[in-house]
């Protein structure tokens, strides 16, 4: 194999990889948290920022789901969290019937479809920053919340299905 003779493009590495962007950002001195759901029929993510991960923050998140859609039943479908398994969640959803909390399994976070939502909001609003404070990535979340949920789709968890052309491949011989 002969040497490049020529630089690689913007991008690429010297050895002819892609260069991707780093997954770590820093919080800064003070921290701050980010809740969100997916609704799943549309695409559309609700976040919200908190100062710490307890059962308030969880519970001002449920608040604004229940906002966001005021008619028909919600099933929120979440991990087994402590603030989501706390009394004072619980004493909340008792008075709001409408909203259903769904546990996945323990062990099985591939069932969570926000994990996957996660990686795409991570990427873009959080790879390779760094915050001075809570409030610019407030800013961050806040503008990467509008631009993902702008191209939102429906999610379905799986694969698409195969093209007729997979099926050709099936039937046609070769001699």
């Amino acid at each position: 194999m002969l040497p490049r003779s020529f630089p690689p493009a913007p991008g690429w590495s010297a050895d002819g990889h892609r260069i991707k962007a780093p997954l770590e950002y820093s919080r800064g001195l003070e921290k701050t948290w980010i809740y969100g759901a997916l609704r799943v029929r549309d695409g559309k993510e609700l976040t919200r920022c908190a100062a710490s991960r307890n059962s308030k923050g969880y519970i001002a998140l449920l608040n604004d789901i229940e906002v966001d859609n005021p008619k028909g039943d919600l099933f929120v479908i979440t991990d087994n969290l402590t603030s989501h398994l706390s009394a004072e969640t619980n004493a909340w959803l008792a008075e709001h019937p409408r909203i259903h909390q769904i546990f996945i399994p323990k062990g099985a976070c591939w069932l969570n479809l926000q994990e996957g939502w996660w990686r795409l909001f991570r990427r873009d609003a959080l790879a390779g920053q760094s915050f001075a404070n809570p409030t610019e990535i407030d800013q961050a979340r806040s503008v990467a919340t509008a631009q993902l949920n702008a191209r939102a789709k429906p999610w379905v968890w799986g694969r698409p299905p195969k093209s007729p052309r997979h099926r050709r491949h099936l039937f046609c011989y070769r001699i």
